[in-house]
């Protein structure tokens, strides 16, 4: 299914009936990458798969995004299926949008299930900083030369090296995009949040570590932390039969009743 959000096609898929639950997956990841929690939610829910804009199905929006972009973007998406009260489920920069969405308290929301959440500015090491430094060099350097086919293949071959495969394998908008939202933190807006907050992580994520929870969990009133020990940054993958046992639990009361 298709619907505009600001002049762009937004893919989505409905399944389900009951209470509404919206799932927003992670950067450079679709809807598919949440239909194992949909197939499941949706015998109790009406449960909505989101390509957000830029991912899956859905266009590329016209120019760079920021975490505002992204939850001005629920909200439309909200507003226009007409869908409140909701409870929304978020991977990585799907948790991002939901944050940005919940702490600027742009709409009424039931619960948050927030799973290995982007959000919180990384903490850097020595490492990353001499890697931007030379990365910046670089760039600075093949723009003065000519802009030959010999210089621009070594051009792609140095700069390859750089950055994570996330941002190498993202169009230009996207890794503009991402360039921006990943020096914007939410640490600030957290406490705004009013729903029950679930947030759910893996061990060994190296993407969203599991001290960024630890943070969340801490700043979120009345949030709780679930880690999953020896999983990565798809803790909800790694661990599937668990989580599906522990969103059950959470969302109980808003189960559709059995007839």
């Amino acid at each position: 299914m298709e619907i505009q959000i600001n002049g762009k096609k937004i893919n989505y898929e409905v399944k389900g009936e009951g209470k509404s639950v919206v799932l927003l997956h992670g950067w450079l990841c679709s809807l598919e990458t949440m239909e194992p929690l949909a197939k499941h939610l949706c015998k109790n829910f009406k449960v909505y798969s989101i390509d957000i804009i830029g991912f899956g199905k859905s266009e590329l929006p016209d120019k760079p995004l920021n975490t505002n972009d992204f939850g001005d973007f629920l909200n439309e998406l909200l507003k226009k299926l007409k869908i409140e009260d909701p409870i929304l489920i978020g991977h990585s920069n799907g948790g991002r949008t939901i944050i940005n969405y919940a702490g600027r308290n742009l709409g009424k929301v039931n619960k948050i299930i927030l799973i290995d959440s982007a959000g919180i500015i990384p903490k850097r090491k020595l490492k990353y900083y001499l890697r931007t430094y030379t990365f910046k060099l670089l760039k600075n350097i093949f723009k003065i030369l000519p802009k030959t086919e010999m210089v621009n293949n070594i051009k792609d071959r140095a700069l390859g090296k750089f950055g994570s495969s996330d941002y190498k394998n993202s169009p230009d908008v996207l890794k503009k995009t991402m360039s921006i939202i990943l020096n914007e933190d939410m640490k600030d807006i957290m406490p705004n949040i009013k729903a029950p907050t679930l947030l759910i992580w893996g061990e060994n994520d190296t993407a969203t570590p599991v001290q960024d929870g630890k943070t969340m969990e801490r700043l979120i009133p009345g949030s709780g932390l679930i880690v999953y020990k020896n999983s990565g940054h798809f803790s909800y993958l790694d661990n599937l039969s668990n989580c599906l046992i522990v969103l059950d639990e959470f969302l109980k009361d808003d189960m559709k009743e059995k007839k």
